[in-house]
């Protein structure tokens, strides 16, 4: 991808919305993929295997769908839960409401990064506290992507609502992480 970095799509979160309200009960006693425990949480937890994936039902008719690699998938995820409630007697009329809300990707600079340096000089976008967490937190005002950058170059962008900001947030940030790239004599 850019600058010959390849970025892995971990996660792809999507929602739709049935358009009617739905009986989380007869959900998930109809369905074997299913748990429902309404103390615990209040919404079906159902899973598929093809594409490998998870939904929350909610009786409000609310679904989110996660675990996808790509946006595709968790639209293809979608249809088929929505095909499962439908044969389950919750057919609705209207469109799905489909929306992808967060993709989350990684990748791998190949270099350790000085963090503590990346901080001091962008303190504006930068949060870093290792006490507390290993990772640099970088804000990107646009696109609004959240990175975690670590020391071994490892880095994890999420809060894209497409793939393409994913791809911009790294064309964007990669020349900052060159400029703190740890040298073999620097130490820390």
């Amino acid at each position: 991808m850019s600058y010959g970095i390849d970025i892995k799509i971990q996660n792809v979160v999507a929602t739709m919305n049935i358009g009617m309200r739905l009986d989380l009960a007869k959900i998930s006693n109809q369905t074997r993929n299913a748990e429902y425990n309404p103390r615990r949480f209040a919404a079906v937890i159902m899973r598929i295997r093809e594409p490998k994936t998870t939904a929350l039902i909610f009786a409000s008719g609310k679904v989110v769908v996660t675990g996808a690699k790509g946006e595709d998938q968790a639209k293809k995820a979608a249809i088929r839960f929505k095909g499962i409630l439908d044969k389950l007697g919750f057919k609705s009329e209207g469109k799905l409401e489909f929306k992808v809300q967060n993709i989350v990707g990684s990748c791998d600079c190949k270099f350790p990064i000085r963090l503590e340096g990346l901080a001091l000089a962008h303190g504006k976008f930068a949060s870093y506290e290792p006490e507390l967490f290993p990772g640099l937190i970088y804000r990107l005002v646009h696109p609004k992507i959240v990175l975690l950058i670590f020391v071994s170059g490892k880095i994890v962008l999420t809060g894209a609502k497409y793939k393409t900001d994913i791809v911009e947030a790294l064309e964007k940030i990669y020349p900052v992480l060159v400029e703190f790239k740890k040298n073999e004599s620097t130490k820390s």
